[in-house]
């Protein structure tokens, strides 16, 4: 049995691959799966897939093109989520902010630089026409680490995905001023090019493998009570979240990559535009 560890977010949209371990799916193969969850995110992940403490992971587009772009030897193997990621725009519930415009001179809360959160400010900002030299930022590391941030004034907003952080909406913690949709599809599934090189036809079993359960995982029967239940969402929440997600069981496009290394580099978040073919490996 070939052990191999995969990291993701603990979030709704990777319970496929924790039903295709628990389920046996790739112990069937002669893989075993351990899953790692990283509440810190793409950031932190594109860092352990660099020093190889994993195999695989599950992250952000935006977050890896960076990576992958500051010379981390990583590549896209396939696409995950082919839809945006809706980034909820967060300040604590007492703030006397109550709008975007508001936020223009703010204190951005990000999980780490690179990440998500940290590039997403970015492109929240140039769409309201702010300057994008002027932001300022506060690492707080994880969700906890913001609502702590966020309720001691160390930071003014926070943007993580909409579902994950609506309990805190619900529960009076922070308000929600708006959502920034990803202008591309959201997670992407990479490997260390030393392990596409040594790995290549056990990479190709996992895809196989995870394909299987999102091609059909809308329609498992009661899918939504489980997500609600497991992840401790309301069921109309998930509801709503199931009919704005599409996963992709096929390689991302260079035309996307494209846009993404574009939209950084206007923002001078990536100082030189490689060729989008590189970020891509077809097994």
């Amino acid at each position: 049995m070939k052990k191999i560890k995969i990291a993701g977010v603990p979030e709704h949209f990777n319970l496929p691959w924790l039903m295709a371990i628990e389920e046996g799916a790739f112990a069937s193969r002669g893989i075993d799966v351990e899953w790692i969850d990283v509440p810190e995110g793409s950031g932190k992940m594109c860092k352990m897939m660099q020093t190889k403490e994993v195999d695989l992971a599950i992250v952000l587009t935006d977050g890896l093109v960076k990576s992958i772009s500051d010379g981390n030897p990583l590549k896209i193997i396939q696409a995950y989520v082919d839809s945006p990621l809706q980034w909820g725009i967060h300040v604590a519930a007492n703030s006397e902010f109550e709008k975007l415009t508001d936020l223009e001179h703010a204190t951005a809360a990000i999980s780490r630089f690179g990440s998500g959160s940290h590039l997403m400010a970015f492109v929240l900002a140039e769409k309201q026409g702010w300057d994008v030299n002027k932001l300022s930022f506060e690492v707080v590391n994880t969700l906890d680490g913001a609502i702590d941030a966020l309720k001691n004034k160390k930071a003014d907003y926070f943007m993580w995905e909409h579902f994950t952080t609506k309990p805190l909406v619900t529960q009076g913690i922070f308000r929600r001023l708006g959502d920034c949709p990803t202008p591309w599809p959201c997670f992407v599934i990479t490997a260390h090019e030393q392990m596409i090189a040594e790995n290549g036809r056990m990479i190709r079993h996992i895809l196989e493998v995870i394909n299987t359960y999102t091609v059909d995982f809308k329609r498992i029967p009661s899918i939504d009570r489980t997500l609600a239940n497991r992840y401790q969402l309301e069921l109309e929440d998930i509801q709503k979240w199931l009919g704005m997600t599409r996963w992709s069981q096929s390689q991302i496009e260079s035309q996307v990559i494209d846009n993404v290394i574009n939209t950084l580099f206007n923002l001078n978040l990536v100082s030189n535009k490689i060729d989008p073919r590189l970020f891509l490996t077809n097994l």
